[in-house]
Order: structure tokens, then sequence, then C-alpha cells
């Protein structure tokens, strides 16, 4: 069965490189914008496995483009279109809190269901929800933990403190700290805002004369990771650095992270920006193949 990766201008090298890692055709998705703000999307002749590859970070002006591209591929002659989703957005909103809210968690999951046969996501951002499978139960919808990837950039000669700013962080710097055989200690959050978090770091004192790692699946807009950054430097850690696996945060952000003391940032590819250094084409093809979307 014959497979090719389609990728978008904006992550051109990181579908290229997965495709490269699976043996695959390359090619691109050709995006045109009309001045009223409308796409008209392009795609060359469809293999019998199309692998759609975008991230949906900004995903409301990417998801329209998403979706025509799958139908185009279709209309082409693909006879399965499988979504390569690196970052999939939407995810956390699994439930409405206030009377009139849309559950966002649900109608995403519903509409991409809709248009391919197969999804693949990396840490999707999931709170109550206990699978992805539950999101989208009529197709095989798979997330994968970075985990792996992120405690392969982790020298452990050095004998860092790793730390999960929240309960929700215990599944990855469990792991690492398992794999690695390294210390790890847990915070308490709770957000107040946006941008705005109280958190508590109980032993945070472990991490006096010595390197902290925090650990967590996404970086949004920085404010858990500034909190946890002084908390620990307070407590005496030599230095704080921060690993995820994915990287939403401005330039601005990032900057205000680095003020805050923060000595290096590192994130997977799951993102174009400026601390996407960790790629994770390797990881994204081995479970298609497992899946045997791509033989």
């Amino acid at each position: 069965m014959t497979c090719a990766v389609y990728g978008f201008p904006e992550q051109a090298e990181a579908s290229l490189r997965l495709a490269r890692s699976l043996g695959a055709a390359h090619f691109m998705v050709e995006v045109h914008s009309f001045p009223d703000g409308e796409s008209l999307v392009r795609v060359d002749t469809s293999p019998d496995t199309a692998l759609l590859y975008r991230s949906l970070d900004h995903p409301n002006a990417k998801m329209i483009e998403v979706l025509l591209a799958a139908a185009a591929l279709r209309d082409n002659g693909a006879a399965r279109v499988i979504f390569i989703v690196p970052y999939l957005a939407y995810m956390r909103q699994d439930a409405a809190f206030r009377a009139g809210e849309a559950v966002s968690q649900r109608v995403i999951g519903k509409l991409l269901a809709g248009s391919f046969d197969a999804l693949l996501t990396l840490d999707p951002h999931l709170h109550r929800t206990r699978s992805l499978a539950t999101v989208m139960p009529d197709i095989a919808a798979v997330a994968l933990s970075a985990a792996p990837a992120l405690g392969e950039a982790i020298d452990e000669s050095d004998d860092p403190l790793l730390v999960g700013p929240d309960g929700e962080a215990r599944q990855w710097v469990e792991r690492i700290a398992d794999r690695k055989r390294l210390e790890f200690v847990l915070g308490r959050k709770l957000r107040v805002g946006d941008r705005e978090v109280r958190l508590d770091i109980s032993d945070a004192e472990r991490a006096r004369g010595r390197k902290a790692i925090v650990v967590d699946d996404l970086i949004s807009t920085g404010a858990t990771l500034k909190v946890a950054a002084r908390l620990l430097l307070q407590a005496g850690a030599s230095s704080v650095e921060v690993l995820a696996t994915h990287c939403l945060a401005s330039a601005a952000d990032l900057e205000a992270l680095r003020a805050a003391g923060v000595d290096r940032i590192r994130a997977t590819d799951s993102v174009p920006g400026a601390v996407g250094i960790l790629p994770i084409a390797a990881v994204l093809a081995d479970a298609i193949r497992k899946q045997g979307w791509c033989l």
C-alpha cells in the first residue's frame, strides 16, 4: 500500500522529516488566500493513503484549510486520509463550566472524525477526558507521549531535580524520572486567570545547589513556569530549565520567562517556533508503522 506525506508551508521541514523517516513521498499543500480571507487549497495526485501533516496552533485560521485539504485528497483518489496533527487544539474544554458555553472538545472531535479515517497526535491537552478515543470513537485516534523524546534531552550525569508544576504533569515527569533514575517533585497549582496562577512546591528545598528542570506538556503564556522558576530559585536551585512537549508561547512570553530566571527553554518541533529543537519525526514514524498506515 502506497502512502505519502502532505505538508503545509509553515511546517514544511517537519513534514519532510516525517516523510524521510517513513521512506515516503512528500508533497506540499498549495494554499492561496483571497482578499476576503477565504482559502483555496490544492493537492497533487493522491496515493492510497495520504498522511496530512499540520499542527493546530492558531487553529481558527488553519482548521478550514485542513478540512479542505482532506476533501481534496479524497476527491483526487486517496482511499484513506489520516491526520498527523502533532499539536491538537480545542481539547481542554471538555465540559460547559457556565451555562451557554460550547464544549469545544466534543465539537472539534466530531468535526475531525467526520473528515479523517484516523488521527495521530502528541500529548493532547486532556483534563478529565480519559483518552482521545473517547473524543473520537468512530475513528482510530492515537495519542502518543513525548516523554521518551523529552527524556533523551536530559543529561542525567548532572543529577538534576525534575519538577512537575502540578499533578497533571506527573505522567511526564515520573516516566522520565524512572527511566533516568532521577528525583522529582510535584507542585500544586491554582489557576486564577489566563496569566495568573498560584503555585506551591512543598519539596522545593530539594533543589538547593542543583539544576532544576521543570517538565510540562504545554508552554502557553508561561505564567505557571515563571512562578515555578521563582520558587525554585528562592529555594536555592543553581539554575532552572524548562522542557515541554508543545511551546505556544509568544516571543514576549519567552523573554519574560528568561527574565524570571529560566536559563534554557526547550520543546519538541510539534509547533513551529524558536524553541522547537527536539524533532519528533522518528516517534511519529514508529507509531504510523505500528498502526499499519504506511508500509
